[in-house]
């Protein structure tokens, strides 16, 4: 056995919902909306204490 076909035996491949979830561009905008929404969160929370004057 050569190492490209050990290679092809132990690489998985992506299932039918990983390659819908990176093709299907309203699930992307949900997510980027998301994940974006979730760091103004984080960053509301690290700046609440602080005040400049």
């Amino acid at each position: 056995m050569t190492s490209d076909e050990h290679a092809d035996q132990t690489i998985t491949r992506p299932t039918r919902l990983t390659l819908f979830g990176r093709t299907f561009l309203p699930w992307q905008a949900w997510r980027f909306a998301a994940i974006n929404l979730k760091m103004i969160g984080i960053i509301r929370r690290s700046h609440r204490g602080q005040r400049s004057h």
